[in-house]
């Protein structure tokens, strides 16, 4: 007996050294097969899996419309202890079709999110997450009349020790979005962005002679600043309307009241106290500015004239430097 079983020993070693390199034993004929999540499954049509999802806050309510962000993972980690991304969406309740296999769900609504961990079937489910978190909507206004969401720049912070603005949780929010933020007290800040004065930073690129190649105009931030304390409430949704008081303002230089505008004049805008908002060049650049009291300082031909001016909400007007020799002027 001896003999013949170390000749059926020898026949199993010598046909599992001229098996076929590329050749496996299915998964499901061996026990002891390692797990590898989703990819063991076949990505067969019979095998797929249709997701459905949505969320809703805590507390019940309509399913969330907007500001999502959802992320599915393979449960199963890879060496390196991350997990693989299968597929993502920005829509507000996405339909996937995925492998079936296990999963890890993630949705992200601005500083909130929630995960879940399931197994989909070759089957058409739906899943709702919940949220436990608030949600923030932020309108401006200038002049009782609605602000392009282009026009706002949406700073949101986490006080800390008596400072409003001791944590910067969320950067260039939009006007109109709405944002997932958990329980809590926030300081908001928004800066109305100008967008007619852009077109005058460029003009003094562009006559400095530093580049022949003008990049276009981008938004740049205005003294028209407002901030607001609010109090998110967890599964409720609060919505901030915040009222600028600005206007856009056109500069000139003039020998006389009304008369055309000298090319080649730089302009330089400050408060009563001296303090520079913005220098511009051109014969008649724009800018938006806060309500209240300025000085300008014309520059022109070597020469520099200085006029005061107001600003109103909402009052565009153009505003004229007279260079006569009776006003105020220097070498």
């Amino acid at each position: 007996m001896r003999p013949t079983w170390r000749i059926l020993a020898a026949l199993v070693a010598l046909l599992a050294l001229i098996a076929p390199a590329g050749a496996q034993t299915p998964a499901s004929d061996s026990p002891q097969a390692p797990a590898s999540g989703p990819a063991q499954t076949p990505a067969s049509d019979s095998a797929q899996a249709t997701l459905s999802l949505s969320a809703v806050l805590n507390g019940g309510g309509a399913p969330l419309t907007g500001g999502l962000r959802w992320r599915v993972f393979a449960a199963q980690a890879d060496p390196d202890g991350t997990h693989p991304l299968i597929v993502e969406s920005s829509l507000a309740q996405p339909t996937l079709t995925i492998p079936a296999g296990d999963y890890v769900v993630h949705v992200a609504f601005g500083l909130a999110s929630a995960a879940k961990r399931m197994t989909l079937a070759a089957e058409v489910r739906s899943e709702r997450l919940t949220l436990s978190a608030g949600a923030l909507k932020i309108e401006g206004t200038l002049a009782d009349a609605p602000i392009d969401s282009s026009k706002l720049s949406l700073a949101i912070y986490v006080p800390q020790n008596r400072n409003p603005m001791g944590k910067l949780v969320y950067a260039k929010g939009k006007a109109g979005d709405i944002i997932g933020l958990p329980e809590g007290s926030y300081h908001i800040v928004s800066t109305y962005l100008d967008t007619v004065g852009a077109h005058s930073a460029v003009s003094a690129a562009a006559n400095s002679g530093k580049s022949a190649v003008v990049a276009p105009p981008a938004a740049i931030p205005s003294n028209s600043i407002v901030n607001a304390d609010i109090r998110v409430t967890s599964g409720k949704r609060i919505d901030v309307t915040i009222k600028h008081r600005c206007a856009t303002l056109t500069l000139k230089l003039v020998n006389k009241a009304g008369a055309e505008a000298l090319a080649n004049t730089t302009f330089t805008v400050l408060t009563p106290g001296g303090d520079v908002i913005r220098e511009l060049v051109g014969a008649f650049p724009s800018l938006v500015l806060a309500e209240g009291e300025y000085v300008v300082i014309a520059r022109h031909d070597s020469k520099i004239y200085q006029s005061t001016f107001q600003v109103q909400t909402g009052m565009d007007h153009d505003v004229e430097v007279v260079a006569e020799e009776g006003g105020k002027q220097g070498q």
